[in-house]
């Protein structure tokens, strides 16, 4: 996972205070967490004037390992959030075979292949050493 951060210089990573949330995790133990993301001020009062956001998490087994997946679950309450867990992990799922899928095709297509041309102009063997 790479992470950026908003640079006020090359050295220090700088955090906005005006775009502070608050972050509450609920789980049932088996199939995921939800976040729930609230927003606050920069004394970490409630801010009522941005909307609460929440977020899913599960876990994928794959041959390579355990996939994690993440979500924006579109709720006005947590417990709205846990009602529509399913059909959004089972979307974000979807969307993560896809896109693993179309990575794996790309890998595969940049395999070069001895005798198989790629060779200057294409000839095949890749050229002629005297």
């Amino acid at each position: 996972m790479t992470v950026y951060f908003a640079m006020a210089d090359q050295n220090t990573p700088q955090m906005n205070p005006a775009e502070l949330y608050r972050e509450e995790t609920f789980s049932d133990q088996k199939t995921g967490s939800i976040r729930r993301l609230t927003p606050v001020t920069p004394d970490g009062d409630v801010d009522p004037s941005r909307q609460v956001l929440y977020f899913g998490s599960a876990q994928v087994m794959s041959p390579m390992g355990a996939i994690p997946i993440n979500f924006e679950l579109q709720a006005e309450s947590v417990g709205e959030a846990a009602q529509k867990f399913g059909a959004a992990a089972e979307k974000a799922i979807e969307e993560t075979a896809k896109e693993l899928e179309q990575l794996r095709r790309d890998a595969q297509s940049q395999i070069v292949v001895p005798g198989q041309g790629g060779g200057p102009g294409g000839a095949p063997g890749g050229g002629i050493i005297t």
